[in-house]
């Protein structure tokens, strides 16, 4: 059973009383440094150095560095440092439950963004069935 459909099943009660609350929206990856990185690291599945991650996210070595640990802290990437000749190079890679879990996320996006379209596409017949009401004139 996929992540998605477990946090489906455990809060069904809960989607019949809040059908916007979309709990599979990990809060994680709901920042757009952090959606930047593990799309990069998703579409690199070897890994990529800092430098390169850092110029394919359009991020400082500061703000990089945050997300990625804040990542790490949950399991998201890893970072290895390699060392040989030259400077040393650290390397980060998505990890497998990382992998699995942004991929939940992004479905559950996707859910949002289907429920969007759906929900203005049956606000709009609403409005266009709805008649105005005629004056009454004597």
């Amino acid at each position: 059973m996929s992540v998605r459909k477990t946090a489906r099943k455990s809060n069904a009660g809960q989607a019949a009383d809040a059908p916007f609350a979309y709990a599979g929206l990990e809060r994680i990856f709901h920042e757009r440094g952090r959606l930047a990185v593990c799309t990069c690291l998703i579409a690199h599945p070897d890994g990529l150095s800092f430098t390169e991650l850092q110029e394919s996210c359009g991020l400082t070595d500061g703000n990089l560095s945050r997300h990625l640990h804040a990542l790490s802290e949950v399991d998201i990437v890893t970072i290895a440092r390699h060392t040989g000749s030259g400077r040393p190079t650290s390397v980060c890679r998505i990890t497998k439950s990382g992998r699995a879990r942004f991929l939940a996320y992004v479905d559950e996006l996707e859910s949002v963004v289907r429920d969007v379209h759906v929900r203005a596409e049956d606000s709009q017949s609403a409005a266009r069935g709805r008649t105005m009401p005629r004056l009454v004139t004597t």
